[in-house]
């Protein structure tokens, strides 16, 4: 995947340090010349010496003590040049930790490829894409073949989901309603009362209600079909299904009749029976009669349900569900894979801006350690003359304590000016010529990345372009004929 790959490399080396060290702050000290004077006694030890009329007036080199005071300066120097040492190697260190020329072969090497990685991810969509449009011009062959068949000019039927749970609903209520009416009058008639003729009226209504809808579900329905045959089986179940819804409710008006006329006594079913096969049309209750409304009108609304719960030609919906369901899944995968490069461009952006961002912070700490650099070496030449007069201080303090107690003329030297030996300071590792291709790397680096950025934004830009252009490749109209450019 793209995250893992061109991206990462991008990533790594950002979002932490460039180096593991702490900038260092501490300052080369400065040495008290009064303070050192007195711990090593130097007035003390001039003036005794001098009233030794030592060192002798023609020596030529330290006594012991300007030895002493020069070992002194000199041990300082020697523990400040070693701090200045490692100083210089933590900057060289932090300075060879910005690792500049592998960030910008990372860049090289990663950017471009990340515009590459999007475009393989862009065409694994597009075929992809191509792929689930074919299904739908496959499903459209199909429902067209169908209609041609069938001698169809309309487009069908198709109920939401929504509009089937309605029906649903409806066969529901009809179902209540039906148990509900039916025990409330066939209780007046049984002997277990209300409890039996729910129980009874639960059975014809289910009967009554369901086979109704199941009757205009999957054999009245077949009217619509133009096979002749499939046309006579659709009459013939029309017949039975009223002759059925007739009969059985005109069965349960005269068993609610007869259990009214017998007063819960006598066998109410057989004289049902007797009277439905004798005299049909005669009830002698109004309410039976309007029992028997009841249920055939709930029969017929339950059967007209099942007629259009699906489209009135049989099979018809279900090809064009068929087409429906393949453009969805065609809609819905576009716009997954377009938010998927919209999130692998933005991502992708961003490392870039990010990778660009770093190389101007590195370049930051580069300056900031050149020049600490420049006021590391100056410090250090300043301390060193310092040092220097700092000797040069003690050993004037010593000898003009030795030469106010001598008796004889001091030695010429003490009239010579002491010279410290200077150490060397490292000198810059980078010249200005390199600094100069440094900066210009760093350039050429972020304008890469900058026209990545906008390559791969060109690159998301033609994508959905080319997601948009699919529907165009494959023409509806030719069916799978596609566009020679293509």
């Amino acid at each position: 995947m793209i995250r893992s790959s061109a991206i990462s490399r991008l990533l790594s080396g950002l979002r932490r340090a460039p180096h593991d060290y702490a900038a260092p702050t501490s300052i080369f000290p400065s040495l008290s010349v009064d303070k050192l004077a007195a711990d090593m006694r130097l007035q003390e030890k001039g003036a005794q010496r001098g009233r030794m009329n030592e060192p002798a007036s023609d020596s030529s080199t330290f006594d012991d003590v300007e030895h002493f005071i020069v070992e002194r300066i000199e041990n300082e120097k020697r523990l400040v040049h070693a701090s200045y040492q490692d100083q210089i190697q933590t900057y060289a260190e932090r300075q060879a930790g910005l690792d500049f020329e592998g960030r910008f072969h990372a860049i090289r090497q990663a950017a471009p490829e990340v515009v590459s990685e999007f475009r393989a991810e862009a065409a694994q969509g597009r075929d992809d894409l191509f792929r689930l449009r074919r299904q739908i011009l496959d499903r459209e062959q199909d429902r067209d073949r169908f209609r041609k068949v069938h001698r169809l000019q309309r487009s069908a039927n198709v109920s939401g989901t929504a509009a089937k749970l309605l029906k649903i609903g409806v066969i529901c209520v009809l179902s209540v309603f039906e148990l509900v009416i039916n025990g409330s009058f066939l209780a007046q008639g049984n002997e277990q009362g209300f409890l039996g003729g729910v129980l009874m009226a639960l059975v014809f209504a289910l009967l009554n209600i369901i086979a109704s809808f199941l009757a205009g579900l999957l054999v009245i329905r077949q009217l619509n079909h133009k096979s002749i045959l499939r046309k006579l089986s659709g009459f013939l179940g029309l017949a039975l299904y009223l002759c059925f819804a007739v009969l059985l409710n005109l069965a349960l008006a005269h068993y609610r009749d007869a259990s009214a006329l017998a007063g819960g006594g006598g066998d109410a079913a057989t004289t049902a029976m007797r009277q439905l096969t004798s005299t049909p049309l005669l009830l002698h209750d109004l309410l039976s009669w309007v029992f028997f409304a009841i249920g055939v009108l709930f029969s017929l609304i339950a059967m007209l349900d099942g007629l259009t719960f699906y489209d009135p030609y049989p099979g018809y919906e279900a090809v064009e569900r068929h087409c429906i369901l393949a453009h969805e899944n065609y809609t819905a995968r576009k716009n997954d894979l377009i938010d998927e490069l919209r999130d692998i461009r933005d991502e992708a952006s961003e490392a870039m801006k990010e990778a660009a961002r770093d190389l101007g912070l590195r370049r930051g700490e580069f300056d900031a350690i050149m020049q600490a650099r420049v006021r590391l070496n100056a410090a250090f030449l300043d301390f060193q003359g310092q040092l220097a007069r700092t000797a040069q201080a003690l050993l004037s303090l010593y000898r003009e304590a030795n030469r106010h107690n001598r008796s004889v003329p001091a030695p010429i030297r003490f009239d010579t000016p002491y010279v410290m030996e200077q150490l060397p300071v490292f000198g810059e590792t980078v010249n200005e010529s390199a600094r100069d291709d440094l900066r210009k790397s760093i350039l050429q680096a972020q304008d890469l990345l900058t026209r990545q950025v906008d390559e791969i934004n060109k690159e998301f830009d033609a994508a959905v372009a080319g997601y948009r252009q699919i529907d165009d490749m494959i023409a509806d109209g030719h069916y799978g004929a596609t566009q020679t450019a293509a």
